[in-house]
């Protein structure tokens, strides 16, 4: 069986600095660790750290009872009021919000500070968006679906200003962006999707129309994962969206003549390897 393995499978360049800034305060020992929030979006990822001491906090409530230790803000961000309640509690902050995620607040601090009414493309329950969201100082909506941007009204003479987040489909935002354009607003698009995310987009679905079947790696709540699936399903019929390799039914797939493997941005590369020896042995 021949095997097309994506070179953008895998941890991305923020992911990566984040996993391996949490190791590196493992390693050094002393004061109790906490990430607010999963570091990653991989469950393998966040039990093995676990493992090793790191707790996750999930809410400000919890942040609010923790009055020692480190607390490691992850590649999605926070918004700007959890720093303020990190610096009251007197605890200790290592930042690896991504910068591609940190320019986005950037723009959102300035442009609604200006007055503008903040757009932001993506997936409202999403931590990234999340995080987005608490840089405004004004109006802020998230639109996800097509509806959401045919139903979107504003006062006359209102100003947008319209941001991604990092990891949606690049063609979906465009087309978004369209629908709200031809509405006649006073509109800033700024396209913040990182050149990772294009390019494993397009890797992935150029792989899924050259294979029989296509295996996308990655954790059940990546959403750079799921995109990844939405695209390749689009491509390939016989699309498998896994975690693992005990996700996969290996004999399912031994009558394939070629199959093509991406991962999520979450995804390590040790499972990757794993998958991709079952049809190396």
């Amino acid at each position: 069986m021949k095997v097309k393995l994506a070179k953008t499978a895998g941890f991305c360049f923020g992911v990566k600095r984040a996993v391996d800034r949490v190791y590196e305060e493992v390693e050094k020992g002393g004061s109790p660790i906490y990430t607010f929030g999963p570091i990653i979006h991989n469950e393998e990822v966040v039990e093995d750290l676990e493992r090793k001491g790191v707790s996750v906090i999930h809410t400000e409530e919890e942040l609010k009872q923790l009055n020692k230790g480190t607390v490691i803000i992850r590649s999605h961000g926070v918004s700007k009021h959890i720093y303020q309640v990190i610096e009251k509690q007197g605890l200790k902050m290592i930042d690896v919000t991504c910068p591609f995620v940190l320019k986005i607040h950037r723009i959102v601090e300035r442009e609604s500070a200006l007055g503008k009414h903040i757009v932001i493309i993506g997936n409202d329950k999403h931590p990234e968006v999340e995080g987005i969201k608490g840089w405004s100082s004004g109006k802020t909506t998230v639109i996800e679906s097509f509806q959401e941007a045919e139903s979107f009204q504003v006062p006359k003479g209102e100003e947008l200003c319209v941001v991604s987040q990092t990891t949606f489909n690049n063609n979906k935002f465009q087309d978004l962006v369209e629908i709200l354009s031809k509405k006649g607003y006073d509109i800033l698009v700024v396209n913040t999707i990182c050149n990772a995310t294009e390019e494993r987009q397009a890797e992935a679905r150029q792989i899924a129309r050259e294979v029989d079947a296509m295996v996308v790696i990655g954790g059940r709540h990546s959403s750079n994962t799921q995109k990844l699936y939405e695209i390749c399903k689009k491509e390939c019929n016989d699309t498998y969206y896994i975690q693992t390799l005990n996700d996969l039914d290996v004999q399912k797939l031994l009558s394939v003549g070629c199959v093509g493997i991406t991962a999520g941005a979450s995804t390590p590369k040790k499972i990757i390897e794993e998958v991709q020896k079952e049809w190396q042995k």
